[in-house]
């Protein structure tokens, strides 16, 4: 049986106020205390999850952020895509306040997303305006253009380099994780391919495949049309001179 405070949280999201529906949550925990709260988000449906995330990150917090599991954190940013956000702020407020809280594991948040239909292609959401840093972070093991980096894959290819990634016996990483610290995009890049390669991998060639894509459709902008052929009135006049 569905917690009389989750469905007053469901109906509460349901008529767009979603700070009721988190204090109601939130409620929860003042009364039966942390795991509760945790216990009841199992059966809190993932996309009212989402919305209450979607209000709430860093610069605002919650306790549903400092409580919500791997899982179902998981189940809720997948449904994201849905909200058709092209700037992804939102997207990087809620992983950013949720996967380096205190006391959580980055990559356990992130394995957990990549494992769903679609958890791929969120992360690479996220880091999508980053396309350029990480192929360079992938190349050389650092996010800085004008760095030197690690030149122990310079005779690799790419195929080799993504082959490499789970390969226990390529060394530590060029960058420590003390020198990537910085709770947002370069610790999530740093994690993904130190921690999870094969999630790297995929998300970096999704991101390629996406910049093939865009590269493709500006060609095809910037390709002037081919010529109108004459109009039936100008080859009758044509003909009789």
């Amino acid at each position: 049986m569905t917690h009389p405070v989750l469905a007053r949280a469901e109906r509460l999201v349901r008529v767009g106020d979603i700070v009721g529906a988190e204090a109601a949550l939130v409620s929860l925990v003042e009364t039966e205390g942390d795991q509760a709260l945790v216990l009841a988000l199992d059966d809190f449906p993932a996309k009212d999850l989402l919305a209450v995330l979607r209000d709430f990150d860093s610069a605002r917090e919650s306790v549903v952020n400092l409580l919500v599991s791997p899982e179902q954190f998981a189940r809720a940013i997948v449904l994201e895509r849905r909200y058709g956000d092209i700037s992804h702020e939102r997207l990087h407020g809620m992983i950013n306040s949720v996967i380096f809280r205190a006391g959580a594991d980055p990559g356990e948040f992130l394995a957990a997303i990549a494992e769903l239909e679609g958890g791929s292609d969120v992360l690479a959401d996220y880091l999508h305006e980053r396309a350029e840093n990480l192929e360079h972070f992938f190349h050389t093991g650092v996010f800085d253009f004008f760095s030197e980096g690690d030149d122990s894959f310079d005779e690799l290819s790419d195929e080799e380099r993504l082959d490499a990634l789970s390969d226990e016996n390529t060394g530590g990483p060029f960058l420590s994780h003390g020198e990537v610290s910085d709770h947002d995009w370069m610790e999530l890049a740093w994690t993904l391919r130190y921690q999870q390669p094969e999630i790297f991998r995929e998300v970096l060639l999704i991101l390629r495949a996406r910049a093939r894509h865009e590269e493709r459709q500006q060609a095809a902008a910037d390709t002037p049309a081919p010529p109108a052929p004459p109009a039936f009135g100008d080859a009758d006049e044509e003909s009789a001179l």
